[in-house]
């Protein structure tokens, strides 16, 4: 097993300031504007309304109707960012492996758009 060594330290409070929500993808559709292969998502927080997010998952997801309907984690608090033209509202979460994919994080049933996350 190798060590992990954490980048820094965080405390609860770092954590609080993000507000991470449960949304569910309604959907998706490539965007080709973007400079890297990137979709088009619409996600619901039910609730809390629906926004959008470009997200790089086309090397993951090659058919993005694979992506409707799935339970995601967000971040819903960053401040909107304009990418070629499109404003991507919040920040859909995945991991990082060193094979370069971005599988999304996933929901367990039970979890509802518009949960916290916490």
């Amino acid at each position: 097993m190798t060590d992990f060594e954490a980048p820094g330290t965080a405390t609860l409070d770092d954590l609080h300031r993000l507000d991470l929500r449960v949304g569910r993808i309604e959907a998706a559709e490539p965007f080709p504007r973007a400079r890297v292969p990137a979709y088009r998502l619409t996600v619901d927080f039910g609730p809390y309304g629906t926004r959008r997010s470009s997200a790089r998952l086309p090397g993951t997801y090659p058919d993005p109707a694979v992506l409707i309907g799935r339970l995601v984690i967000a971040v819903v608090n960053f401040a909107p960012r304009n990418i070629a033209g499109f404003e991507s509202e919040v920040l859909v979460l995945g991991a990082l492996p060193a094979d370069g994919s971005i599988p999304l994080l996933g929901v367990d049933d039970g979890a509802q758009p518009g949960d916290s996350v916490g």
